[in-house]
């Protein structure tokens, strides 16, 4: 294994001009000296950042041999925040992986070569934009592995999202999300307004993926306080070469809660459909 110190470059930033308006956008590479190594790209959760991922990104690279490429979208870390007054609309997540996500590879000069070889691996709100990019994109990536996707809208997780809302007013986890955030109002309205916006009860994606073509992999816990497995199951339905992973004593986190678990399920992945392009 690499020594995670050398591995990880400073966090840097990009700006993108091609969006509803310029935004900064705060990204870090990891094991950079693997300059002919595939890409892993991790898409975080709807209140995540390059930070809250902490170490596992470094983890599941130096596991893969690949680079890594770890950013906050734009509201979140220490990427440009909402505007005032700002509302995500209806379609925001496929906003991110239509545009946003294409602008970045464009301004990081990721051609086309690189991005055929390329690994999404997402969480919750990242997973989704991982699906919605492999879905428009079929031919711009290797594969990806999703962990606590979302595809529609389940009861469960709009009340999940008003408790989140009544403990992030009136508890300490405004202050310790800040720690993530360099506004934390911006990632955590953003998020949330969105997600408890009335429209977005008919939010449903299951016929978008359908075009998705290249290796997927699913991954999600049967105590996912967001979600039931009926997710995944309608992921499989939608894509039928989907493998999946349904994990016992495990949240809304798997990598952070069955970190082993996930680390080799997505390894064998990966590496099985390595072997099938080389061959």
């Amino acid at each position: 294994m690499t020594d995670p110190a050398a591995s990880i470059d400073t966090t840097r930033f990009v700006e993108l001009t091609g969006a509803a308006y310029p935004v900064r956008i705060e990204y870090q590479w990891l094991n950079s000296e693997r300059a002919d190594a595939p890409i892993a790209l991790f898409l975080h959760e709807g209140l995540g950042s390059i930070a809250l991922w902490k170490g596992w990104p470094q983890m599941l690279c130096d596991r893969l041999n690949c680079r890594g490429l770890v950013y906050s979208r734009p509201g979140y870390g220490r990427s440009t925040p909402r505007q005032p007054a700002e509302k995500w609309p209806v379609e925001f997540l496929s906003l991110q992986a239509r545009e946003v996500l294409p602008a970045l590879l464009d301004a990081l000069g990721i051609d086309a070569r690189e991005r055929s070889r390329m690994w999404l691996i997402g969480h919750s709100d990242g997973s989704t934009i991982a699906l919605l990019y492999a879905s428009a994109f079929p031919e711009a990536l290797a594969g990806l592995a999703v962990l606590a996707p979302h595809v529609f809208v389940e009861p469960m997780a709009v009340e999940g999202i008003e408790k989140a809302r009544i403990s992030y007013e009136t508890t300490s986890f405004r202050e310790r999300l800040q720690a993530y955030h360099d506004d934390v109002d911006s990632a955590f309205y953003g998020w949330n307004d969105a997600w408890l916006n009335p429209a977005f009860l008919h939010w449903n994606i299951t016929e978008e993926i359908s075009s998705i073509r290249r290796p997927l992999l699913a991954i999600q816990g049967y105590d996912d306080e967001y979600a039931s497995m009926l997710q995944l199951d309608e992921i499989k339905a939608a894509v039928g070469h989907t493998q999946l992973v349904k994990l016992t004593q495990c949240r809304h986190s798997p990598h952070r809660d069955a970190t082993d678990a996930v680390n080799d399920a997505i390894a064998a992945f990966v590496r099985a459909h390595q072997r099938g392009i080389s061959a």
